[in-house]
């Protein structure tokens, strides 16, 4: 808790109202909501752990050391492993491994993240790796020793199928020799530190048998106990990430001998102990992306946790719209900062996006969960291009709600800065955005899982019609499609200057495409309400959300007739209609979040806001002398 004794940071929004002033969110219309945001399974899926997180270890701390912070991250993660049933069961369940990273992601970035590392990236590949359970799972079910994966190094990121990293088999004792021949080959960021107790990696490294290099492979290295790193390993700590307290390192390896059992080659190689080595998977690049197939699942969970610490600060924001007291031209009273439109326009926005963004994540985890999912490479394709958005969108919706909170929102125990730098943590892991987004313009242009919309009837499309908006984003992104075709059919002198030609437009449509989706996910979820007002609430929500996504293109959708000039004209105060409507819903909106308060524990969201703050020894306290 806020010490009593804590100074009170104000910003320049006005002076602090400290009369109660009780939230009215409509609980019938948030209750709605809320079990379509979590597609009907907030109670078996969601709110197991929103029960666990309530606990006293998992409350906000201030004032602690990296060091100190790191520590209780990984006390906090043997927590939540005690409290799982099956640990085995929940690697191999897409939802419910999700679910858990959307509740972690809200109470601290440094435990999702080793949870994602330790359950998606090193459990999940080795049950997927090691099938038949050759390898005693047990010590890392229970967490007596900690899972890690070594993947990236420092000279290859992204390109990591062409990691230096190497493990020589040597047929006279079938073992392997794990080596870092080069400077670029460290493994860069693994959570390899002293915090945390004894740790096993899945190390990626290209496997040389006879003399052949046949690809890269992930291999299971013990890297330190109680003592520190095991002979042959060395870690070194690097610079802190601020507002992390993961224990990122730099590890190389010095002829660290292996036996036959670290090799990890699932159902797509085997090698026999004189060094033979065979695959049914012919291409090495094929063969690698086999072994670290949880990345995808990885982005799932990445991005999940990062919305859904933008709907807590969503909510944290809101409230706090809500009690922040200012003046008003003409006006000689106080009104709350949310009457103020260029204020409400804003959060309102935002909250558009999270509504979409959380529409969009459901679908795709629906179809990643379904074993029998009649479109898999347009799923696969998917995946990434949503891990980027999203993630980019929470960023600007954490971002908004910082400023939206003035100086308070720059305060850790406000938890609105804390959670951003998770998410810009998320933007990079498991693939940079902005790379993973240029293979995905690749995919697109050349028709891998995605085939393009039908175009809409050619007509000038009315703004103000919620149904009719949907088809300008067919529009837009038929025309970037367009655009991004007639670039890559350019003369070019070599590959990379064709591409080149291509890329920045390929890139809008990958950002037309999932905006789209996005938009249909959200279509379809409110055509699942039966309620009649809150599917009219959440029909505006689309409609802002579609009108606040449109709003850059309305040029090219001028020149090409699907708006007439009159209709741009309008478009503002279409919007601005929309946000008057949905303004005093706002509260209901961000309540259907469902996030308790035992969890967020942001003073400025709370009706208890100045007593947080009060000083029990302030000349206020006392009388004054007669």
């Amino acid at each position: 808790m806020i010490s009593t004794a804590a100074v009170v940071i104000t910003g320049t929004e006005g002076d602090l109202h400290t009369d109660d002033m009780p939230l009215l969110p409509n609980r019938a219309q948030a209750s709605r909501l809320t079990d379509l945001l979590f597609a009907g399974r907030f109670d078996d899926l969601h709110r197991p752990w929103t029960e666990l997180l309530r606990r006293e270890i998992f409350r906000y701390r201030d004032g602690m050391s990296p060091d100190a912070r790191a520590e209780l991250a990984y006390e906090r993660l043997r927590i939540v492993n005690r409290s799982i049933d099956s640990v085995e069961d929940l690697v191999t369940d897409t939802s419910r491994l999700v679910a858990l990273h959307e509740w972690l992601g809200v109470v601290d970035g440094t435990l999702t993240t080793l949870a994602t590392v330790h359950y998606n990236l090193f459990l999940g590949s080795l049950i997927g790796l090691d099938p038949h359970g050759k390898v005693d799972r047990t010590p890392f079910t229970t967490l007596r020793q900690y899972g890690t994966v070594l993947i990236t190094e420092l000279g290859y990121g992204n390109n990591a199928a062409h990691l230096e990293t190497t493990a020589t088999h040597h047929p006279d004792t079938d073992t392997f020799v794990l080596t870092t021949p080069s400077r670029d080959a460290q493994k860069f960021m693994p959570n390899t530190g002293p915090a945390g107790g004894d740790k096993t990696g899945l190390v990626a490294a290209r496997l040389i048998a006879q003399g052949q290099d046949c690809g890269v492979f992930l291999f299971m290295v013990p890297l330190r106990d109680e003592h520190g790193p095991l002979p042959g390993i060395r870690i070194r700590a690097l610079s802190q990430t601020p507002g992390s307290a993961v224990d990122h390192a730099i590890t190389s390896f010095d002829h660290v001998r292996l036996d036959r059992s670290a090799l990890l080659t699932g159902d797509h190689a085997d090698l026999a102990p004189d060094g033979t080595f065979e695959s049914p998977i012919r291409n090495r690049r094929h063969r690698f992306l086999r072994s670290i197939h949880r990345v995808t699942t990885g982005k799932l969970c990445l991005a999940a946790a990062a919305l859904s610490g933008a709907r807590a600060t969503l909510t944290i924001a809101v409230r706090h719209a809500h009690r922040r007291h200012t003046s008003a031209p003409g006006s000689p009273s106080h009104v709350p900062v949310f009457a103020h439109r260029g204020h409400q326009s804003r959060l309102l926005a935002a909250t558009a996006g999270a509504y979409a963004a959380t529409f969009l994540m459901r679908d795709i985890i629906r179809r990643r969960s379904d074993p029998d999912d009649p479109h898999p490479v347009e799923t696969e394709v998917l995946v990434p291009i949503a891990k980027g958005w999203v993630t980019w969108q929470a960023r600007d919706i954490v971002t908004e709600c910082r400023e939206r909170c003035g100086a308070q929102g720059l305060l850790s125990a406000n938890r609105i800065v804390d959670l951003l730098t998770p998410i810009e943590g998320a933007i990079t892991a498991e693939g940079d955005n902005l790379v993973i987004w240029t293979k995905a313009a690749a995919d697109l242009l050349t028709g891998r899982g995605y085939d393009p919309p039908e175009p809409p009837l050619a007509r000038p499309v009315d703004p103000g019609d919620p149904a009719a908006v949907q088809d300008l984003l067919v529009h837009h992104e038929l025309t970037c499609l367009t655009r991004a075709r007639d670039r890559l059919a350019e003369p070019a002198a070599d590959p990379l200057e064709r591409w080149n030609h291509a890329v920045d437009p390929a890139l809008e449509l990958v950002d037309a495409y999932v905006t789209r989706r996005a938009a249909e996910a959200f279509r379809a979820a409110v055509r699942r309400l039966t309620d009649p007002a809150t599917r009219t609430l959440l029909e505006q929500v689309l409609h802002l959300f579609v009108l606040e996504a449109l709003t850059a293109h309305t040029g090219p959708l001028l020149a090409d007739g699907h708006l007439t000039a009159d209709t741009v004209r309008a478009l503002p105060e279409t919007v601005e209609r929309l946000r008057t409507r949905l303004a005093p819903h706002a509260l209901t909106l961000v309540e259907a979040f469902a996030v308790p308060d035992t969890i967020l524990e942001a003073p400025i969201a709370t009706d208890r806001y100045a007593r947080t703050y009060d000083d029990p020894h302030g000349p206020w306290q006392s009388k004054p002398s007669e």
